[in-house]
């Protein structure tokens, strides 16, 4: 009793650290990069990176809503600060040299050596893609350029983006390395407008952790997905777990199946990388339907 007592008084003063921290926010005149922008969203950081039991899929309407706009003002700030680095990196004669000084850029580097190590366990004929698409890649695709150069260097990669600035900004970090310039190209596009003239042609898609805010365009994003990606494409999806999911949306494995693909993997880091990776290959039309009659079997033995 006294366990489950303490969980839910850790819980309680999760959620009131976390509703003073929206307050603090919410008032401020900008989320453009600043000590003051800098340090509270830090301290948000941290209190939502440690392990916690608290499931913010069931949290009361009022604490739902103000989750919604965390992850929403935490969208903006990101986007801010990847801007504004940007645009400090690509005065360098060689941007690419100088990435490291993006201050979560380590948080980078290991999030995408484990999305390769998780797609080259589970899905090894994919480990050497030819052509992979990163949906939501913003201005500084950190995740394109640290996998094209340290795990896939023969890759081609197609970076998506809504906002045709950011992709702007994204040219110029690569304009000095000829090589990697070569095999990146940057879209302005929104992701359920691309048909299976686009789709069906990558190997791979990676979804960005806030393309789809809700969980209801993210299953709406990886439906479209499902229907327009070849078989046997691989799926890797950025989510989140516990507390994280103050910062970003959810995605619930049900919905990728729902949406055409076999789940292999769901991993939830335990350490400063905050995003969890779910790793999924798009059935054929046949094996969905051999899944479906599998499920109602298993459902008429009951």
């Amino acid at each position: 009793m006294a366990e489950h007592t303490d969980q839910w008084t850790d819980v309680t003063v999760l959620v009131d650290k976390i509703l003073s921290l929206h307050n603090r926010i919410s008032t401020l005149p900008s989320l453009a990069p600043s000590p003051t922008v800098d340090a509270v969203f830090t301290e948000l950081v941290a209190a939502c990176v440690p392990p916690s039991k608290v499931d913010v899929t069931k949290l009361s309407p009022p604490l739902l809503k103000v989750r919604e706009e965390l992850i929403r003002l935490c969208s903006s700030a990101e986007e801010n600060l990847e801007a504004h680095f940007a645009d400090k990196l690509a005065e360098f004669d060689n941007p690419l040299d100088h990435l490291q000084r993006f201050p979560y850029y380590t948080n980078y580097v290991k999030l995408a050596e484990l999305e390769y190590t998780l797609l080259a366990n589970h899905l090894p004929d994919l480990s050497i893609p030819e052509r992979v698409a990163f949906v939501g890649s913003g201005p500084l695709p950190f995740s394109s350029l640290v996998l094209a150069s340290h795990h896939l260097p023969d890759t081609l990669f197609d970076n998506y983006d809504l906002n045709e600035k950011a992709n702007e900004q994204a040219k110029k970090l690569v304009r000095a390395d000829k090589s990697l310039e070569a095999r990146m190209s940057f879209r302005t596009a929104d992701v359920a407008q691309l048909t299976a003239t686009d789709l069906a042609t990558y190997d791979v898609v990676f979804l960005a952790a806030l393309v789809g805010m809700t969980a209801e365009e993210k299953a709406q994003i990886i439906a479209h997905l499902g229907r327009n990606m070849a078989d046997g494409a691989g799926l890797v999806v950025r989510s989140a777990h516990g507390a994280r999911g103050f910062l970003y949306p959810i995605v619930d494995p049900a919905n990728v199946v729902r949406g055409g693909f076999e789940i292999l993997s769901v991993y939830h880091p335990d350490d400063e990388v905050i995003n969890s990776v779910i790793i999924a290959r798009k059935q054929s039309t046949r094996n969905r339907w051999l899944s479906y009659l599998v499920h109602v079997d298993l459902v008429r033995g009951y």
